[in-house]
């Protein structure tokens, strides 16, 4: 027990090291820092995520915890590009149930799961979708772009066209 609280004391992670946050795609670590409060020192992660403006202190014992992440590798590439060319699941459930597992599956930070959200939504590209079923896609589409984007050194809106050329392949074939 004591080596795990060891463990989790140290960081994982380094000042510029890019990271997926499961709630809010890829951000940036510009600094690390010491707070205390109630008398406890706690060590900080400081997140920034420039696309949304916003910066995020996560404590470095609950980054484990909140689902903090290293960006996909390039071999994770392939895992998710054969996810996006599979056979979308079709959901006998009704669709507020699908919208919740799919809600799920974005906030999870899991890249195949999040794949996986974009392909099934994908389907209905060219026919009118509900407000909600566009969200839940574009939402699963801009956190996919955002590794794709730091894997391949494109910019997002590259990954973004990249990606949805992969769907309609798919469909084509």
């Amino acid at each position: 027990m004591a080596n795990t609280t060891q463990s989790e004391q140290k960081p994982e992670f380094k000042i510029g090291q890019r990271i997926v946050y499961p709630a809010h795609g890829v951000g940036e670590i510009t600094n690390i820092e010491y707070h205390t409060i109630a008398g406890t020192e706690i060590k900080v992660y400081v997140i920034s995520f420039s696309q949304d403006k916003m910066t995020l202190k996560v404590p470095v014992s609950r980054a484990a915890v909140v689902g903090l992440r290293a960006v996909a590798s390039r071999k994770d590439l392939d895992v998710i590009y054969s996810t996006l060319q599979g056979k979308p699941k079709q959901g006998n459930r009704m669709w507020s149930r699908r919208a919740q597992e799919y809600e799920g599956k974005i906030n999870s930070g899991n890249i195949v799961a999040i794949a996986e959200v974009l392909r099934d939504l994908h389907k209905n590209v060219d026919n009118d979708r509900s407000y909600s079923e566009r969200t839940l896609y574009e939402s699963a589409l801009n956190r996919l772009a955002g590794e794709l984007a730091i894997l391949e050194n494109i910019h997002p809106t590259e990954a973004i066209n990249k990606l949805v050329e992969v769907l309609r392949e798919k469909l084509v074939a």
